[in-house]
């Protein structure tokens, strides 16, 4: 089962879960190491690694933020997933149709100033807005080979908790247009639709926040709000160890784009990451 992962900020499992708090849960995995090696023999593989993020404080901030990185993903040969990019959940395909279904988070937004290995984003910009709690998250998603260079690919946000921060889609289009045993690099393409609610809740500034913060009021109805274009690059240094490299950029449209706490439109993202599988 193909990883389908849409470039857009949202899934993260482990909710304000610091660097620190996550070392356990690294050393539980790293005494796990001889078993789980056992198993790789049999498909299912662990992936661990670390790296950095650079992307805007909040989706229309002018000010870049880097955020520490974690990865912990468990894949099994029969579909079965976990880990702090996808959530948990279950993936197969049907010829060239790939699909899953996943219970993941959606990280919340605070009206202060984040720590770099804080999950959730934030800006003291927001004072007065109030924070956004995170959400719990279904995410379904679709991937459709069309040839071996184009891909077509869907997903969607279902809250199941915060559930008045809304639903969102996601869907794009990839190329993997080069590939080498050491090298794989993709061009993705993707653009961002929000419900009502969602968009209210991102961009919008209701009567009592723009009271509180100052923002003018700003009423937002569903509709794309992001496109964004992402070129990624994944270099096997061995056949463990990996090197990810991505750079991108984002650009937010319609009722979003014109919200008064958006101070940029147009925003560079970028990611390092270095993993290790068994």
């Amino acid at each position: 089962m193909r990883n389908i992962e849409l470039r857009h900020s949202f899934p993260h499992l482990l909710p304000g879960r610091s660097l620190k708090n996550l070392v356990p849960g690294f050393v539980l995995a790293l005494l796990a190491m001889p078993a789980l090696a056992a198993e790789q023999s049999q498909g299912n593989v662990l992936t661990l690694g670390g790296g950095v993020d650079v992307a805007p404080r909040y989706s229309g901030s002018d000010k870049t933020r880097v955020s520490a990185a974690q990865v912990v993903e468990y894949a099994m040969a029969n579909g079965f997933f976990i880990g702090t990019t996808r959530g948990i959940g279950y993936g197969n395909n049907i010829g060239n149709l790939d699909y899953s279904a996943a219970l993941s988070y959606r990280v919340g937004r605070k009206d202060k100033d984040v720590s770099s290995d804080s999950i959730s984003s934030g800006s003291d910009e927001l004072r007065g807005m109030g924070e956004i709690k995170g959400s719990a998250i279904v995410v379904p998603g679709l991937e459709y080979r069309v040839t071996d260079w184009l891909h077509l690919q869907l997903q969607a946000e279902v809250p199941v908790s915060e559930r008045d921060n809304g639903e969102a889609v996601h869907f794009g289009i990839s190329s993997p247009f080069y590939t080498s045993p050491k090298n794989d690099v993709t061009l993705a393409l993707t653009g961002n639709w929000g419900s009502g609610k969602y968009m209210q809740t991102y961009y919008g500034v209701s009567a009592a926040q723009s009271s509180a913060s100052g923002f003018a009021r700003h009423d937002v109805g569903a509709g794309i709000y992001i496109y964004s274009m992402n070129l990624d690059w994944t270099h096997r240094l061995t056949s463990r160890w990996s090197v990810l490299a991505s750079a991108g950029v984002t650009q937010l449209t319609g009722d979003a784009g014109d919200s008064p706490i958006v101070q940029r439109k147009t925003s560079p993202t970028g990611s390092l990451k270095v993993t290790y599988s068994f």
